[in-house]
Parts: structure tokens; sequence; C-alpha cells
């Protein structure tokens, strides 16, 4: 039986099953999840668990045996088999058709989280068996039109309100990332009292001051065209130890961003729908920022920044004498339209001002 995780709680207090397959590569909601059959596990007196992880070689002949054994101390327990990212294989999918068959002999109730099922494994001999005595729970990413209600929902476990607006500038901040938003909602918890109603300005606050100099505020500020903001930025991460692959993540993510734009609206289509089609979606407050940065930078200009970010990679990598942190301050003031560290110098990837 598929039960979505949100009303998997519900579906639990209703009746314990004897399996419970959550898959999916959505790590907060994975989490939650499986916490919530190991919640409805203790509060229906099962006390006993064991934990199988799947690694390269795993015996599956163990979890025939851990299911077989008897307990000393309690008639059924909790036994988890956690795949993570590694496949079953026809080892695996013969021991789990074998478990099934077991199933109607004991009480025992077994937890399985795993990837993502595609329909053809779901239409798969082990998983039938297993789901029509079970449930299964899919767990999908939000998606970033539902993100501002879902984190608005979120919120509320967290003993916040939120309105709509900053919870859409929250999934912005955190990038969708569930878990990072959910952290963010966890510090706002503790420092607003419970029922504290927030609006934008609070978690632009709240957020901005928890992470100080972080990455999405310099790719804010290059977009707008802030060269003295972008500088400043750049200098804070790297005195705050930022790694500067991830910034460099930034700058790149946001460059492929503004020539996809470019594209679309080459192709007449609107700047809104252009801004729809983006993965994740660009909402409707960072748009000016977008519209600012792709009025200044055309697209011969981003190509010639996207070669000095890929020169900047060889450099992460070792393979380029190129200077790095230098190198990193120009491409961010030449996005904010400013003047780089290293404008004067014979920069195989300068970029004139004219271009």
């Amino acid at each position: 039986m598929k039960v979505f995780s949100d009303q998997l709680p519900a579906a639990l207090a209703k009746k314990l099953p004897k399996v419970v397959i959550v898959a999916g590569d959505e790590p907060l909601q994975h989490r939650d999840a499986c916490d919530a059959v190991r919640l409805a596990a203790r509060q229906a007196g099962v006390e006993e668990r064991e934990v199988l992880d799947v690694e390269p070689n795993f015996a599956w002949g163990r979890l025939l045996e851990t299911a077989s054994n008897l307990s000393l101390f309690a008639s059924n327990k909790l036994l988890e088999l956690r795949l993570g990212a590694h496949k079953l294989g026809q080892d695996g999918s013969k021991a789990l058709t074998q478990y099934a068959e077991m199933m109607a002999g004991n009480d025992d109730l077994l937890l399985i989280s795993m990837g993502k099922l595609d329909a053809k494994q779901q239409k798969s001999a082990w998983f039938k068996a297993l789901d029509k005595q079970g449930v299964f729970v899919p767990v999908w990413p939000v998606d970033a039109s539902r993100l501002g209600y879902w984190l608005r929902d979120r919120a509320s476990l967290h003993g916040l309100q939120i309105d709509l607006e900053a919870a859409r500038l929250l999934g912005e901040r955190t990038e969708g990332n569930l878990l990072a938003a959910d952290q963010e909602l966890q510090k706002l918890a503790l420092i607003h009292p419970p029922n504290t109603r927030l609006n934008v300005e609070s978690i632009a606050q709240g957020v901005e001051d928890s992470t100080r100099f972080d990455v999405f505020n310099l790719a804010d500020a290059c977009l707008k065209g802030e060269p003295s903001r972008t500088s400043r930025i750049v200098h804070g991460l790297r005195s705050e130890g930022v790694e500067a692959p991830i910034v460099l993540w930034a700058l790149s993510r946001e460059l492929r961003t503004l020539l996809s734009l470019h594209q679309h609206l080459d192709q007449g289509q609107s700047f809104e729908h252009a801004c729809k089609t983006q993965k994740p979606m660009i909402f409707d407050k960072r748009r000016p920022a977008y519209q600012k940065a792709i009025s200044r930078l055309s697209m011969k200009r981003l190509h010639k920044l996207l070669l000095m970010a890929q020169r900047l990679d060889l450099a992460v990598k070792g393979a380029s004498t190129v200077p790095l942190w230098p190198g990193l301050h120009d491409l961010a003031m030449t996005m904010a339209g400013g003047k780089g560290l290293l404008a004067e110098s014979p920069w195989t990837y300068r970029i004139s001002a004219n271009n």
C-alpha cells in the first residue's frame, strides 16, 4: 500500500504493518519517515531493534538469520535494513522474497530504507510480495511551486508561524535544500517565542545573521550589480574559511542560469516564463535581480565568464597556476559590473570591459 510521507504517522497509528519500505533520495523526508516508523514501533511495545547496513559483498543470509532468531527478552523486534544507494541485486531480491514468505510466522517489523525505486522495480517479485503485506513510502523532492507551502507547514512543527512569502524566501536562501531549511527553522525557534509569526524581514535578517557571509548573498550581490558588496563578501568568505570550490560552484551556477534565461528570451519567450522553466524555479522576489543581470551581461560575455570559471576549476584541481581567490574575486566582480584585482594583469581569461 502506497502512503506518502506526510500521511505516514496517521497510517501507522491505525495499524502497525509488518514491513515499511521508505524509498527516495530526499534526506529530510526520508529521515522523518524512518523516525515515524521507529516511534510507532516503540508506542506499540516493540523494544528490541536490530540494524543491518548493506555494504558491498553483504551476506544476505544475515537478513533471514536475524528474522529467524527468537529474542530472549521480547516477542517481536524492529529490524532495519539500510541499503542507502546500494542496489539489491539478485541475491537481495531473492532474500526479500524469502523474507516475505516468512512474515506470516513472526510479528517483527521490517523497515527498509533505500534509494528511489523506479516503475520497473515496483513490479518486481520481491516488491509485490512485501507491498502486499506492508506500506510503501515514496519520498520525492518537494516541487519548487509547492516549496513555500511545505516550509510554512514545517514551521508549525517548530512552534512558529510563517508568512507564505517569508517561507518562499527561506526556500530561496537554502536553494530548496530541505535539511538546511529545517535547520534554519530550528535556529529561529530558539530565537523567537512560541507561536511567533515570521515575515520576510524576519527570515532575511535571521537567516543572514546565522550564516554571516554566505555564497547565496554573494550570488545576489553579483546579480544585482553591487561591486563593493560583492568584493566585501568574497573577502569575508575567504577569511571565514569557506572552501573555494563552494564559491566557484555558486558563481558558475548563476552563470549557467543567466545563459539559460538568455536562450529562452532569444526563442521569443517572456522573461516570466523563462524564470519558471529554470530548475529550481526563480521565484518572484529574485526575478528583478536576474533581469538586471541579463541586461548587463550579454551571452558573449557570459560564455567568457564561464571559460574563466572553468580555468578556476582547473586551479582548484591543481592543474592550473591561476591564483584561486584573486581569480574568484575577479569573476564575481566582473559579474557584478566592477573591476577585479587582477584586471590589469595579463590573464589568459581576462574579460575586457567592452565585451
